[in-house]
């Protein structure tokens, strides 16, 4: 089974989020910051489960476009859906397995990304 990392440090957006994704997605799991998120992407048991990694750019460490870029150095084959901050463009995340969403975005939105991403992900695997 498939986990998606959720990376949201706030708390009561990141509880929504997560009831959201999982009417489509069994398996996902939500860290508050960077540094336990890049934590459990080197466990190896945890990272040859993990598809996907959503984060918001409320999450306590580092900001949104590091945290994206030492992700990315570390599993470049992991896709990323950033949903966004109101400082933040999707410029801000210049990479083809890197998809981002304005803060205003409605759930179907952020749930049609996450599939598209899975999808590009398996086919690139398969």
């Amino acid at each position: 089974m498939a986990t998606i990392l959720l990376v949201d440090g706030n708390s009561l957006q990141a509880l929504l989020r997560k009831s959201i994704l999982e009417r489509r997605f069994p398996d996902v799991q939500r860290v508050t910051g960077a540094a336990e998120a890049l934590y459990l992407v080197e466990q190896s048991q945890f990272s040859a489960r993990l598809a996907l990694v959503i984060c918001s750019s409320q999450m306590t460490g580092i900001d949104a476009p590091e945290f994206v870029a030492e992700l990315r150095s570390r599993l470049p084959w992991l896709p990323v859906l950033v949903l966004g901050g109101e400082d933040e463009t999707a410029s801000d995340y210049a990479d083809e397995l890197v998809r981002f969403l304005p803060r205003a975005t409605a759930p179907e939105e952020m749930l049609a990304a996450a599939s598209r991403l899975l999808l590009e992900r398996e086919r690139k695997t398969a």
